[in-house]
Protein backbone atom coordinates (compact mmCIF):
# COMPACT_ATOMS: atom_id res chain seq x y z
CA UNK A 1 0.00 0.00 0.00
CA UNK A 2 1.26 3.60 -0.12
CA UNK A 3 0.83 5.53 2.97
CA UNK A 4 0.52 9.04 3.26
CA UNK A 5 1.90 10.65 6.80
CA UNK A 6 1.20 13.96 6.96
CA UNK A 7 3.49 15.55 10.07
CA UNK A 8 5.02 12.23 10.57
CA UNK A 9 8.70 13.24 11.62
CA UNK A 10 7.61 13.08 15.51
CA UNK A 11 7.84 10.04 17.82
CA UNK A 12 4.59 8.57 16.73
CA UNK A 13 5.53 8.96 12.75
CA UNK A 14 9.15 7.81 13.52
CA UNK A 15 7.16 4.83 14.91
CA UNK A 16 4.29 3.84 12.27
CA UNK A 17 7.46 4.73 9.70
CA UNK A 18 9.87 1.89 10.75
CA UNK A 19 6.66 -0.36 11.47
CA UNK A 20 5.44 0.12 8.01
CA UNK A 21 8.09 0.37 6.11
CA UNK A 22 9.33 -3.66 7.34
CA UNK A 23 6.08 -4.45 6.22
CA UNK A 24 6.81 -3.57 2.57
CA UNK A 25 4.40 -0.08 2.07
CA UNK A 26 5.66 2.52 0.67
CA UNK A 27 5.30 5.45 3.06
CA UNK A 28 5.56 9.39 2.15
CA UNK A 29 5.96 11.83 5.13
CA UNK A 30 4.82 15.55 4.43
CA UNK A 31 6.84 17.66 6.47
CA UNK A 32 7.77 21.58 6.60
CA UNK A 33 11.51 20.59 6.26
CA UNK A 34 12.32 17.30 4.32
CA UNK A 35 15.52 16.20 4.58
CA UNK A 36 15.55 12.65 2.99
CA UNK A 37 14.01 10.51 0.36
CA UNK A 38 10.35 10.14 1.36
CA UNK A 39 9.88 13.48 2.75
CA UNK A 40 7.74 16.37 0.46
CA UNK A 41 6.79 19.48 1.62
CA UNK A 42 4.17 20.64 2.92
CA UNK A 43 2.99 23.71 5.23
CA UNK A 44 -0.02 22.43 7.15
CA UNK A 45 -2.31 24.96 5.59
CA UNK A 46 -2.38 25.36 2.21
CA UNK A 47 -2.90 22.72 -0.87
CA UNK A 48 0.10 22.39 -3.00
CA UNK A 49 2.15 19.75 -4.92
CA UNK A 50 2.05 17.89 -1.89
CA UNK A 51 -1.41 16.59 -3.07
CA UNK A 52 -0.42 14.44 -5.71
CA UNK A 53 0.79 12.46 -2.91
CA UNK A 54 -2.65 11.84 -1.37
CA UNK A 55 -3.90 11.37 -5.33
CA UNK A 56 -3.75 7.91 -5.64
CA UNK A 57 -2.59 6.76 -2.29
CA UNK A 58 -4.30 3.80 0.07
CA UNK A 59 -4.15 5.28 3.39
CA UNK A 60 -3.62 9.17 4.85
CA UNK A 61 -2.51 9.19 8.58
CA UNK A 62 -2.70 12.85 9.86
CA UNK A 63 -0.27 13.38 12.62
CA UNK A 64 0.47 17.16 12.36
CA UNK A 65 0.23 19.27 14.75
CA UNK A 66 2.24 21.62 17.15
CA UNK A 67 3.71 19.71 19.92
CA UNK A 68 2.03 19.23 23.24
CA UNK A 69 5.05 18.72 25.35
CA UNK A 70 5.92 23.09 26.21
CA UNK A 71 4.29 25.56 28.70
CA UNK A 72 0.71 25.85 28.25
CA UNK A 73 0.77 29.62 27.58
CA UNK A 74 -2.48 31.49 25.41
CA UNK A 75 -0.22 31.67 22.38
CA UNK A 76 1.21 27.77 22.81
CA UNK A 77 -2.41 26.62 23.23
CA UNK A 78 -3.43 28.52 20.04
CA UNK A 79 -0.70 27.37 17.89
CA UNK A 80 -1.90 23.70 19.23
CA UNK A 81 -5.17 24.41 18.16
CA UNK A 82 -4.58 26.49 14.74
CA UNK A 83 -1.86 23.50 13.68
CA UNK A 84 -4.20 20.69 14.26
CA UNK A 85 -7.47 22.28 12.93
CA UNK A 86 -5.72 23.64 9.51
CA UNK A 87 -3.85 20.23 9.01
CA UNK A 88 -6.97 18.27 9.28
CA UNK A 89 -8.84 20.88 7.10
CA UNK A 90 -6.27 20.81 4.67
CA UNK A 91 -6.06 17.13 4.17
CA UNK A 92 -9.64 17.41 4.11
CA UNK A 93 -9.65 19.11 0.85
CA UNK A 94 -6.92 17.21 -0.43
CA UNK A 95 -8.81 13.96 0.17
CA UNK A 96 -12.02 15.86 -1.70
CA UNK A 97 -9.94 17.11 -4.46
CA UNK A 98 -8.48 13.72 -5.39
CA UNK A 99 -9.70 11.99 -8.41
CA UNK A 100 -8.56 8.60 -6.34
CA UNK A 101 -8.70 9.65 -3.19
CA UNK A 102 -7.95 7.10 -0.55
CA UNK A 103 -9.92 4.67 1.02
CA UNK A 104 -9.31 5.18 5.03
CA UNK A 105 -7.96 8.32 6.60
CA UNK A 106 -6.64 8.06 10.39
CA UNK A 107 -6.59 11.59 11.94
CA UNK A 108 -4.52 11.53 15.22
CA UNK A 109 -6.62 12.76 18.25
CA UNK A 110 -6.65 12.49 21.75
CA UNK A 111 -7.78 11.22 25.19
CA UNK A 112 -7.90 14.04 26.62
CA UNK A 113 -11.04 14.85 25.17
CA UNK A 114 -12.20 12.87 28.29
CA UNK A 115 -12.65 14.33 31.60
CA UNK A 116 -10.86 14.09 34.25
CA UNK A 117 -12.44 11.82 36.94
CA UNK A 118 -11.33 8.51 39.05
CA UNK A 119 -14.69 7.19 39.64
CA UNK A 120 -15.17 5.31 36.16
CA UNK A 121 -13.27 4.70 32.71
CA UNK A 122 -14.05 6.83 29.78
CA UNK A 123 -14.93 4.47 26.39
CA UNK A 124 -15.95 5.55 23.72
CA UNK A 125 -19.90 5.10 24.25
CA UNK A 126 -20.48 5.80 27.61
CA UNK A 127 -16.81 8.15 28.55
CA UNK A 128 -17.75 12.05 29.54
CA UNK A 129 -16.08 14.69 27.39
CA UNK A 130 -14.09 17.14 29.47
CA UNK A 131 -14.30 20.74 29.83
CA UNK A 132 -17.03 20.99 32.60
CA UNK A 133 -15.08 19.99 35.48
CA UNK A 134 -15.15 21.47 38.65
CA UNK A 135 -12.02 22.33 40.56
CA UNK A 136 -9.71 21.92 37.41
CA UNK A 137 -7.14 24.89 35.87
CA UNK A 138 -9.69 26.58 33.20
CA UNK A 139 -6.58 25.91 30.83
CA UNK A 140 -7.35 22.48 30.78
CA UNK A 141 -10.87 22.96 29.23
CA UNK A 142 -9.04 24.57 25.92
CA UNK A 143 -7.21 21.73 25.71
CA UNK A 144 -10.20 19.69 25.42
CA UNK A 145 -11.82 21.94 22.91
CA UNK A 146 -8.51 21.85 20.71
CA UNK A 147 -9.50 18.02 20.78
CA UNK A 148 -13.17 18.56 19.86
CA UNK A 149 -12.41 21.18 17.30
CA UNK A 150 -9.72 18.50 16.06
CA UNK A 151 -11.91 15.87 15.08
CA UNK A 152 -14.41 18.04 14.02
CA UNK A 153 -12.33 19.18 11.21
CA UNK A 154 -12.29 15.83 10.42
CA UNK A 155 -15.82 15.02 10.36
CA UNK A 156 -16.93 18.01 8.24
CA UNK A 157 -14.62 17.32 5.28
CA UNK A 158 -16.63 16.06 2.53
CA UNK A 159 -14.85 12.82 1.73
CA UNK A 160 -17.68 10.62 0.90
CA UNK A 161 -15.56 7.81 -1.02
CA UNK A 162 -12.87 7.89 2.20
CA UNK A 163 -13.63 6.35 5.70
CA UNK A 164 -12.79 8.63 8.43
CA UNK A 165 -11.18 7.11 11.53
CA UNK A 166 -10.54 9.69 14.88
CA UNK A 167 -7.44 7.74 16.75
CA UNK A 168 -8.17 9.11 20.17
CA UNK A 169 -4.45 7.98 21.42
CA UNK A 170 -2.61 7.62 24.91
CA UNK A 171 0.60 8.03 25.53
CA UNK A 172 2.37 6.07 22.85
CA UNK A 173 5.33 4.43 25.15
CA UNK A 174 8.46 3.29 23.19
CA UNK A 175 12.47 3.48 23.94
CA UNK A 176 12.73 6.17 21.52
CA UNK A 177 14.98 8.53 22.99
CA UNK A 178 13.25 12.18 23.58
CA UNK A 179 10.07 10.18 24.15
CA UNK A 180 7.30 10.05 26.70
CA UNK A 181 8.81 6.73 28.10
CA UNK A 182 12.30 8.26 27.74
CA UNK A 183 11.91 11.17 30.27
CA UNK A 184 9.26 8.90 32.42
CA UNK A 185 12.17 6.49 32.71
CA UNK A 186 14.82 8.95 32.88
CA UNK A 187 12.59 10.37 36.30
CA UNK A 188 12.42 7.06 37.82
CA UNK A 189 16.07 6.31 37.65
CA UNK A 190 17.28 9.91 39.33
CA UNK A 191 15.08 8.36 41.82
CA UNK A 192 12.05 10.84 41.36
CA UNK A 193 9.57 8.54 40.31
CA UNK A 194 7.50 8.86 42.95
CA UNK A 195 3.81 9.50 43.50
CA UNK A 196 2.68 13.53 42.39
CA UNK A 197 0.18 14.77 44.18
CA UNK A 198 -0.60 11.71 45.83
CA UNK A 199 -0.45 10.09 42.42
CA UNK A 200 -4.25 8.97 42.89
CA UNK A 201 -4.25 10.34 39.01
CA UNK A 202 -5.08 7.55 36.08
CA UNK A 203 -2.46 6.84 33.13
CA UNK A 204 -3.73 5.68 30.29
CA UNK A 205 -0.99 4.13 27.72
CA UNK A 206 -0.42 2.30 24.74
CA UNK A 207 2.87 -0.25 23.92
CA UNK A 208 4.22 1.26 20.29
CA UNK A 209 3.35 -2.74 19.16
CA UNK A 210 0.18 -2.55 19.86
CA UNK A 211 -0.41 0.70 18.84
CA UNK A 212 1.24 0.27 15.11
CA UNK A 213 -1.05 -3.17 15.67
CA UNK A 214 -4.09 -0.98 16.35
CA UNK A 215 -3.56 1.39 13.37
CA UNK A 216 -3.07 -1.61 10.63
CA UNK A 217 -6.32 -3.35 12.20
CA UNK A 218 -8.42 -0.28 11.84
CA UNK A 219 -6.91 0.23 8.01
CA UNK A 220 -8.10 -3.12 7.80
CA UNK A 221 -11.66 -3.11 8.70
CA UNK A 222 -13.77 -1.33 6.44
CA UNK A 223 -16.43 -1.65 9.21
CA UNK A 224 -15.13 1.10 11.62
CA UNK A 225 -15.25 4.56 11.35
CA UNK A 226 -15.32 7.49 13.70
CA UNK A 227 -14.31 7.70 17.26
CA UNK A 228 -11.59 4.90 18.74
CA UNK A 229 -9.90 5.00 21.90
CA UNK A 230 -6.20 3.81 21.11
CA UNK A 231 -5.33 3.16 24.77
CA UNK A 232 -4.05 -0.71 26.67
CA UNK A 233 -7.11 -1.92 29.10
CA UNK A 234 -6.05 -1.40 32.09
CA UNK A 235 -4.97 1.91 32.94
CA UNK A 236 -3.78 2.61 36.71
CA UNK A 237 -3.33 5.34 39.31
CA UNK A 238 -0.20 7.57 38.86
CA UNK A 239 1.61 6.04 42.16
CA UNK A 240 1.08 2.51 40.36
CA UNK A 241 2.27 3.15 36.96
CA UNK A 242 5.51 4.61 38.10
CA UNK A 243 6.04 1.74 40.92
CA UNK A 244 6.02 -0.64 38.18
CA UNK A 245 8.35 1.46 35.95
CA UNK A 246 11.13 1.91 38.90
CA UNK A 247 10.72 -2.32 39.27
CA UNK A 248 11.73 -2.63 35.62
CA UNK A 249 14.09 -0.58 36.32
CA UNK A 250 15.63 -1.48 39.83
CA UNK A 251 15.37 1.39 41.55
CA UNK A 252 13.03 0.73 44.68
CA UNK A 253 12.56 3.83 45.68
CA UNK A 254 11.06 7.03 44.48
CA UNK A 255 10.53 10.55 45.74
CA UNK A 256 7.13 11.73 45.96
CA UNK A 257 6.07 15.27 44.35
CA UNK A 258 3.52 17.27 46.33
CA UNK A 259 1.34 19.81 43.56
CA UNK A 260 3.31 22.66 43.27
CA UNK A 261 7.02 20.95 42.71
CA UNK A 262 5.34 19.31 39.96
CA UNK A 263 5.11 22.87 38.71
CA UNK A 264 8.56 23.19 39.53
CA UNK A 265 9.67 19.91 37.50
CA UNK A 266 7.20 20.64 34.74
CA UNK A 267 8.63 24.47 34.53
CA UNK A 268 12.04 23.14 34.19
CA UNK A 269 10.96 20.33 31.62
CA UNK A 270 9.34 23.02 29.73
CA UNK A 271 6.30 21.21 29.83
CA UNK A 272 2.93 21.41 31.43
CA UNK A 273 1.27 19.95 34.74
CA UNK A 274 -1.77 18.95 33.04
CA UNK A 275 0.07 16.13 31.84
CA UNK A 276 1.18 15.05 35.48
CA UNK A 277 -2.05 16.05 37.36
CA UNK A 278 -5.01 14.98 34.83
CA UNK A 279 -6.33 11.85 35.65
CA UNK A 280 -6.58 10.00 31.98
CA UNK A 281 -8.66 6.73 32.43
CA UNK A 282 -9.47 5.66 28.86
CA UNK A 283 -9.80 2.29 27.98
CA UNK A 284 -10.44 0.86 24.49
CA UNK A 285 -14.35 0.16 23.86
CA UNK A 286 -14.05 -0.15 20.58
CA UNK A 287 -11.47 -2.14 19.50
CA UNK A 288 -12.26 -4.67 22.49
CA UNK A 289 -15.19 -5.23 21.33
CA UNK A 290 -14.29 -5.86 17.47
CA UNK A 291 -11.79 -8.38 18.74
CA UNK A 292 -8.43 -6.52 18.59
CA UNK A 293 -5.69 -8.53 21.22
CA UNK A 294 -3.36 -6.92 22.77
CA UNK A 295 0.36 -7.75 23.16
CA UNK A 296 0.66 -5.58 26.19
CA UNK A 297 -2.27 -5.09 28.31
CA UNK A 298 -0.87 -4.76 31.63
CA UNK A 299 1.69 -1.98 31.73
CA UNK A 300 4.44 -4.14 34.62
CA UNK A 301 4.85 -6.10 31.46
CA UNK A 302 4.76 -3.41 28.88
CA UNK A 303 7.89 -1.42 30.66
CA UNK A 304 9.59 -4.80 31.41
CA UNK A 305 9.96 -5.27 27.57
CA UNK A 306 10.78 -1.28 27.16
CA UNK A 307 13.40 -1.31 29.67
CA UNK A 308 14.88 -4.20 28.16
CA UNK A 309 15.37 -2.72 24.93
CA UNK A 310 17.00 0.16 26.78
CA UNK A 311 19.42 -1.76 28.43
CA UNK A 312 20.14 -3.56 25.53
CA UNK A 313 20.74 -0.29 23.16
CA UNK A 314 23.15 0.89 26.16
CA UNK A 315 25.09 -2.29 25.31
CA UNK A 316 25.19 -1.33 21.81
CA UNK A 317 22.73 -4.70 21.13
CA UNK A 318 20.61 -5.23 18.92
CA UNK A 319 16.92 -3.39 19.20
CA UNK A 320 14.04 -5.90 17.85
CA UNK A 321 10.99 -3.07 16.58
CA UNK A 322 8.11 -5.42 16.20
Amino acid sequence: MKIVIPGGTGQVGAILKRALDAAGHEVVILTRHPRCEGEVHWDGRALGPWTAEVDGSDVVINLAGRTVSCRYTPVNLREMMDSRVDSARVVGAAIAGAARPPRVWLQMSTATVYAHRFDAPNDEATGLVGGTEPGVPDYWAYSVEIAKAWEQAQQQAATPATRKVALRSAMVMSPDPGGVFAVLLGLARLGLGGPVAGGAQYVSWIHEHDFVRAVEFLIDREDIAGPVNLAAPHPLPQRAFMRALRSAWGVPVGLPATRWMAEVGAFALRSDTELLLKSRRVVPGRLTREGFDFQYPQWPRAADELVGRVRNRGRGGFVTRR
